[in-house]
């Protein structure tokens, strides 16, 4: 039998091109070594405040974007985190062997706070929610907030999110895990997780391991480099989204920042050039060797251009197929993803169940 896969991707902000070279292209390659789970995970978009419409709305253009980037509901299990409840009873039974200082090491909790705490300095967070009312706002937001302060007034969702992902990856059984190197604290929390499971109830989870590409696994910010392209960027240049029209991702790769010197080359010390590169190699399917000698003696502008012309040749026939699925079409192929999702993960809850005596 093949092995299994699990990942999955939260339906808020904007997909950019960094997730399809880093994420959706593995999963399109490993859908046909491995039986395979991708699920959109909107119980974990959540622990920040969304608009239920606007959220509801992402979580189906999300599973737009798996079938067009090449996910195939034949070959692959499709489902929305939401429609398989044993994902919140998995998490609650974890949450009572998880300690509470594995979760404080969690860094992402620490980025999210800071998130919560931008979104308070800027006036947006009940917004976000409900139009603001003026007295409650005035409660809010009156005098300044430091992490620590912002630390007291987050949802203990957003503390206890990681183990959401473990009951996530746990109820599947899952052998691999594609994941960013950000993420590989969250799935070592998941394996000790399980492990202490097994230890104290008896052999129950199966010990995921995760799957980081060699290529493209971290695709960097067109405007600074050293960070990770985002889909809430700030500065919205810095990220190619999937669905940027043509003339806005010529200027936005346009408007990259470079490195000193001439030489377009892979070259880490030369981050800037190194990343680019790295997009147009991922796009068109050359080697390093062909991508450093079709631009020996080119300046930076002749090489910004032929990577505008490959990333919106790319992205022109993926933005047709995401148009080809309305609504009743992703819910055909939604609800069937659910039911056999809810086949695997029931038994896995009910497993747990048994030996913590519950069933």
């Amino acid at each position: 039998m093949k092995k299994r896969i699990f990942s999955g991707a939260q339906p808020t902000g904007h997909l950019h091109i960094g997730n399809y070279l880093g994420a959706l292209k593995n999963w399109v390659a490993l859908q046909d070594e491995y039986e395979a789970f991708y699920c959109i995970v909107n119980l974990h978009a959540i622990t920040l405040p969304q608009d239920p419409k606007t959220l509801r709305q992402k979580t189906l253009d999300l599973a737009r974007i798996y079938l067009a980037a090449g996910v195939d509901p034949e070959r692959s299990t499709i489902f929305i985190q939401s429609d398989v409840p044993e994902h919140a009873e998995l998490a609650w039974t974890l949450s009572c062997i998880a300690r509470m200082g594995e979760l404080e090491r969690m860094t992402q909790f620490k980025d999210k706070a800071k998130t919560l705490e931008q979104l308070v300095a800027e006036n947006t967070l009940e917004s976000l929610i409900r139009p603001p009312r003026e007295d409650h706002l005035e409660q809010i937001l009156g005098g300044k907030y430091s992490l620590s302060a912002n630390r007291q007034r987050a949802g203990v969702g957003l503390f206890t999110y990681p183990i959401l992902m473990a009951s996530d990856i746990l109820l599947y059984q899952t052998d691999l895990v594609p994941v960013g190197q950000d993420q590989k604290q969250h799935l070592e929390l998941t394996r000790d997780l399980a492990e202490r499971f097994n230890r104290d109830y008896g052999e129950t989870f199966r010990l995921p391991e995760p799957y980081i590409p060699k290529a493209g696994a971290s695709i960097k910010s067109l405007q600074d480099p050293e960070k990770k392209m985002s889909k809430s960027d700030e500065n919205a240049n810095g990220s190619i989204f999937l669905l940027d029209d043509a003339d806005t991702v010529t200027k936005k790769i346009k408007r990259a920042v470079t490195d000193s010197g001439t030489a377009i080359e892979f070259d880490e010390t030369r981050p800037a050039i190194h990343n680019l590169l790295t997009i147009y190699q991922l796009l068109t399917g050359k080697t390093d060797k062909e991508c450093v000698a079709h631009f020996a003696g080119k300046g930076y502008g002749q090489f910004k251009a032929e990577l505008a012309e490959a990333t919106v040749e790319f992205l022109r026939p993926f933005q047709e197929r995401v148009k080809q699925y309305d609504d009743e079409t992703l819910l055909n192929i939604l609800k069937p993803g659910a039911e056999k999702a809810r086949t695997i993960a029931s038994a896995t809850l009910s497993s747990a169940y048994e030996r913590l005596g519950i069933r």
